[in-house]
């Protein structure tokens, strides 16, 4: 005849680790997401940087409408204003 005797710290030791786990998964992924959303902030300021700089080059349609959709303004004495401004 076997006799077997489980104790309770087995059971507290798996929903410790069972606890741990899901905090750690939850906090990669928020330091991943905060990464994705800082990196779509960096993208968008050298993409308006870029943009700035080829307008000053070449005045053309097309790239007024690219800073029109990247900074949200409408006229083109606006664009030029905040291109000046970035570009400081």
């Amino acid at each position: 005849m076997k006799f077997e005797l489980k104790t309770e710290s087995e059971n507290y030791s798996k929903s410790f680790s069972y606890f741990f786990g899901v905090i750690f998964i939850i906090s990669l992924i928020i330091f991943f997401c905060d990464a994705v959303l800082k990196l779509g902030t960096i993208s968008r300021y050298y993409e308006i940087t870029y943009n700035c700089k080829l307008l000053t080059v070449e005045k053309s349609a097309i790239n007024f409408k690219k800073l029109s959709k990247l900074s949200k303004l409408k006229s083109k004495q606006r664009i030029w204003e905040f291109c000046k401004e970035v570009g400081r």
